[in-house]
């Protein structure tokens, strides 16, 4: 059975279904307040590198390339291991990534949540 992965904005109010919450940027959230995230856990090795999130700028036109080029970063050991951990929390129960992306489905989230093989859930 597949693994229950929700990708959701970290704004977004904490909901009963969330299971395990964890960031996936490497950057902080502006204006959100760790008490108020209710994070499992901030997970910044598993994010793009500074260079392809600047790159890629959340251009939808350069999404696939950009999915691609951040699949190949998650195979380095310190990304890969932190890939790994999230496979292991979603075999464990839900799994909710969250960034501060407003467009949620062409984020590393979405990417994560393919790559993680889980049955990929985008809330509106």
């Amino acid at each position: 059975m597949a693994a229950e992965v929700r990708v959701r904005r970290v704004y977004e109010p904490i909901r009963s279904d969330d299971g395990a919450r964890v960031l996936v940027d490497r950057v902080w959230p502006r204006g959100l307040s760790k008490e108020s995230a209710g994070l499992d856990l901030w997970c910044k090795a598993v994010a793009p590198s500074t260079e392809l999130r600047k790159w890629y700028g959340h251009d939808p036109e350069r999404f696939e390339q950009f999915a691609s080029r951040y699949q190949q970063e998650l195979g380095e050991p310190g990304p890969a291991a932190a890939l790994d951990q999230l496979k292991r929390m979603a075999g464990d129960g839900p799994l909710t990534l969250l960034t501060a992306s407003k467009a949620v489905d062409i984020s590393q989230a979405a990417v994560l949540s393919r790559v993680i093989g889980g049955r990929r859930i985008v809330d509106d």
